[in-house]
């Protein structure tokens, strides 16, 4: 037949018929087990699909069985066995690979005791993956976690690769290709190490910025993009509790608010030349309270004075103010910004500052941002300090002596981007502000 020697193209010509015709006519003169070069393949029929399944339950390879049915590529089977072809032609006892977050099980058409291992199976991931990754989900994993998941279950149990990667839906040329990566040597290992001791050591609560600058004074040189990158793969993220505010001083207008000379400038050129202050509260498990009442100087963010109770009385208040005017050099009388709290409108606060030749200033009412620069530091302690520790059985006293040391923490040796990497103590003496 000259379709089978010569140019498809030339004989249909020649013969009038389409190329397509001649080619599936060379097709079915070769024989169903045969492919002729540049021709459609041409489907297998079901009985040959029959035996292929046959074998492979009976443990053959998809090689073996290619070669003994005469099917052209092993590549043919591995696709019968994952369920192409025809509906009925699925391998009995196999589960379909799941997309997304579907479970490998979903879509199972196997018997009982298939099905309970495939349960079993997705418990094993499951478990391997809060153990090993902390992922949310297996749809949130990348292909090099699933890879280290997979290498993981295959150390503690005996399942088959094959069963792995397609539960958790990973090709075999994708897994080698991560498994390759992660037996290469980390040329960061030191680094990680480094960056978890530092993060570790500020009690989670510090960033990239801070651990960059860290391992700059340390020696080493690296950028704070690589910084970043390691910390998420370290997984020191540092976490931020919102709450919302339940401590409220405002007890009404019960005396003429100053006006907001502020306006949420929280900038000063020289020390005590603005001065922020505010009461928050503390609650322990025992049901307890403490509270603070701290003055802050918008210069370098230093807290000129505070006062620890337990409760949020005038005296805290004023004990504060106090302690802070008792700092000032002669000549000075800074502006002396708060909310709008009835601490701040009694008598005694007002002849404090009267009396030091302080100016009071107002925040709008119910506008936490024009004094945002205080509850910043607020926020900051609590997250540093408070939040995501156990207070169970410490008691008031306790607290509040561990409360004040951190304060002393905070400005002598807590360091600060905008400070240049210093605690404001360290800063000021850097401008030769302190002895």
């Amino acid at each position: 037949m000259l379709a089978l020697t010569g140019d498809f193209e030339k004989s249909a010509r020649m013969s009038g018929i389409s190329g397509r015709t001649l080619r599936r006519w060379a097709a079915n003169a070769a024989g169903p087990q045969q492919r002729t070069c540049g021709a459609k393949f041409e489907p297998y029929g079901d009985e040959v699909r029959g035996k292929a399944m046959e074998m492979a339950r009976k443990g053959a390879s998809c090689r073996g069985i290619a070669e003994a049915l005469g099917i052209g590529s092993p590549d043919v089977v591995r696709y019968w066995l994952k369920g192409g072809g025809t509906k009925g032609a699925r391998m009995s006892g196999r589960a379909r690979t799941p997309e997304g977050d579907e479970p490998a099980y979903a879509g199972f058409e196997g018997g009982l005791e298939e099905r309970i291992r495939q349960l079993e199976l997705e418990n094993d991931i499951l478990r391997g993956a809060v153990d090993l990754l902390k992922a949310g989900s297996l749809g949130s994993m990348s292909n090099m976690e699933k890879t280290a998941l997979i290498n993981k279950l295959r150390l503690e149990s005996d399942r088959p690769l094959r069963e792995l990667t397609d539960s958790l839906r990973i090709s075999k040329s994708s897994y080698e290709y991560c498994r390759a990566k992660l037996r290469a040597k980390d040329k960061h290992a030191q680094l990680r190490i480094d960056i978890r001791r530092i993060f570790d050591g500020a009690g989670g609560t510090r960033g990239y910025r801070y651990v960059h600058n860290e391992l700059r004074e340390g020696g080493v040189v690296v950028s704070e993009k690589v910084v970043r990158r390691l910390m998420a793969e370290e997984g020191c993220k540092v976490a931020y509790l919102k709450r919302k505010r339940r401590y409220n001083s405002y007890k009404g207008e019960i005396s003429d608010a100053p006006p907001n000379l502020v306006r949420r400038n929280f900038h000063a050129d020289a020390p005590n030349k603005l001065w922020l202050t505010d009461i928050t509260e503390f609650k322990l498990p025992s049901e307890e309270k403490a509270y603070l009442s701290p003055v802050i100087d918008c210069y370098d963010g230093l807290v000129v004075a505070w006062r620890i109770g337990r409760r949020p009385s005038a005296a805290l208040a004023n004990g504060s103010l106090e302690d802070a005017c008792g700092t000032l050099s002669p000549g000075q009388h800074p502006v002396c910004h708060s909310d709008r709290g009835c601490h701040y409108r009694w008598p005694g606060w007002i002849g404090i500052c009267e009396g030091n030749g302080l100016t009071r200033s107002m925040s709008k009412k119910g506008c936490s941002p024009d004094n945002s620069a205080c509850e910043g530091f607020f926020g900051r302690l609590k997250n540093e300090f408070f939040y995501y520790r156990d207070w169970d059985g410490v008691t008031v006293d306790s607290f509040m002596e561990l409360l004040n040391e951190y304060i002393v923490f905070y400005n002598e040796r807590r360091k600060k981007q905008s400070l240049g990497w210093m605690s404001p103590r360290q800063y000021r003496s850097s401008k030769g502000l302190v002895a």
